[in-house]
């Protein structure tokens, strides 16, 4: 299924090319932020999945979202969002009046096909529209708050860091001026073989995102982990769910 992933991510990187246009700066409403404790509180309720919730002290939710300055009543987007953890984060975290677009390539592979598809059921999550495939529907300059979560490093190993430019170019023009991109992929190190440990640099992360047009404007090390030696795939029973991860918040320049 690995294999199956870095070719969809490789050939499908053109259905992320989108044409750009003007637009007004974002705009930040201190009423609409949340406190770490009332965002806590509003993850912890029982209306997210058990399963999310028990993944929260390693993913940390809360503390990426205040990090990266997600209000209530943004638009946001996750991209290549696989069975939907982080949807449903964005959800909760823009709130009803707030907007999420849930993206993946097609096809996308089973299991997380049906784990999406049970998480948007019945409308449960109704600010929440996803997008199968090119991201056409989303008004450039329309995004507030973007991420992608370990999803970097698999395009930029398969398919090379020109191609990954141009992808992130599209995602450029869909954020507001002054909005924010956000990225979290697993740490890799000079001279190991990152591609096949799914991992890759921080810098490279770095240089490929801001020769896209973007700022880096800040780093967390919230998602660190100093146990993980960085030569153990990434899916290894003995470091999967808590490799070192790094957290990087780019903005648009307004």
């Amino acid at each position: 299924m690995r294999v199956q992933k870095l070719k969809r991510l490789a050939f499908g990187l053109a259905t992320l090319l989108i044409a750009a246009c003007a637009s007004g700066p974002q705009t930040k409403n201190s009423k609409n932020a949340w406190t770490t404790e009332a965002l806590a509180a509003a993850l912890a309720n029982s209306s997210r999945p058990q399963a999310d919730r028990d993944r929260d002290a390693d993913r940390k939710p809360v503390q990426l979202m205040t990090f990266f300055g997600v209000q209530r009543g943004m638009t946001a987007a996750d991209l290549l969002a696989s069975g939907g953890f982080m949807i449903e984060v964005l959800s909760v975290t823009v709130g009803p009046g707030g907007k999420v677009y849930a993206q993946n390539l097609v096809p996308l592979p089973d299991v997380f096909s049906k784990a999406l598809g049970e998480r948007l059921a019945n409308s449960r999550l109704p600010n929440v529209v996803r997008v199968d495939g090119a991201l056409s529907s989303v008004p450039p300059n329309s995004l507030d708050f973007a991420i992608t979560v370990m999803n970097l490093h698999d395009i930029y190993n398969s398919a090379g860091s020109q191609p990954l430019q141009a992808a992130l170019k599209s995602v450029y023009d869909l954020i507001k001026a002054g909005g924010v991109f956000g990225v979290v992929d697993h740490v890799g190190i000079a001279g190991a073989d990152n591609a096949k440990l799914h991992r890759m640099l921080k810098q490279q992360a770095i240089d490929v995102v801001t020769a896209a047009g973007f700022v880096l404007a800040a780093e967390s090390d919230v998602l660190a982990n100093p146990n993980d030696d960085h030569t153990k795939y990434v899916f290894d029973p003995s470091i999967r769910g808590k490799t070192d991860q790094f957290v990087l918040k780019f903005r648009k320049p307004k």
